[in-house]
């Protein structure tokens, strides 16, 4: 079974001597895992950096079998960051509740394309806040909406949050999520909530509910805004 396309890098561990098995988020197929021979090489691994686009080859002899990539860099995200330790740490939340989260070789066409706009604009003034709608809009495509609409109205602009509940657990939210507007500016102790709130959320309805372990990147993340 061969294909070819671009994707995102979300996880790397070396296999053998000069190999790597990656896992992949393409646009067309999903997260899909392979063997990269030569990954240790100097070439091969200064690319194969968590969140950089690649383009990949793939050959497998069986669906039940993991495929072999053949890969090529078509940008190098994470080392325009090295020097920023949220936005390095970003890439790496990011990267890691995918690789936890997604299953093998289901396209998520509109999820591929939340990643890639969240990666076109980090290099702007609000990206923290594009990155929790980026969590929201991954609780959406993975099943689950927590409609916040629902919860817009009777908002008192004296506070910066708002308990909610749902599914009978109660939720502190701060206001700029319920006003859905993505585009202002928000301070570190409101992006802290916003963090808090996704994190639960994906906690109880995902991470928790299959035994995973929530991503350090995660929690780290969330740290630096508190």
């Amino acid at each position: 079974m061969n294909w070819q396309d671009e994707g995102f890098l979300l996880s790397k561990i070396k296999f053998r001597e000069n190999a790597n098995i990656i896992n992949v988020f393409t646009g067309i197929h999903g997260k899909v895992s392979g063997i990269v021979y030569g990954g240790n090489s100097r070439k091969i691994r200064n690319f194969l950096q968590i969140s950089n686009k690649i383009f990949v080859f793939h050959t497998s002899k069986s669906e039940n079998r993991i495929g072999y990539f053949k890969t090529e860099l078509v940008e190098a995200i994470s080392p325009k960051y090295f020097n920023n330790k949220r936005k390095t740490t970003s890439l790496l939340s990011l990267s890691c509740i995918l690789n936890l989260l997604l299953p093998d070789s289901q396209p998520y066409k509109n999820l591929f394309i939340s990643v890639e706009s969240f990666l076109k604009n980090l290099d702007q003034e609000n990206w923290a806040v594009n990155y929790v709608y980026w969590e929201l809009n991954l609780l959406k495509e993975l099943g689950f909406d927590p409609y916040l609409e629902q919860f817009s109205k009777n908002i008192d602009e004296n506070n910066n949050h708002k308990i909610i509940e749902i599914d009978n657990i109660k939720y502190q939210v701060p206001i700029f999520l319920l006003k859905k507007k993505n585009d202002q500016i928000v301070n570190d102790k409101n992006l802290s909530t916003a963090l808090s709130f996704t994190r639960n959320l994906l906690s109880n309805k995902f991470f928790l509910p299959n035994n995973l372990i929530f991503p350090k990147a995660r929690i780290i993340l969330e740290n630096y805004f508190n």
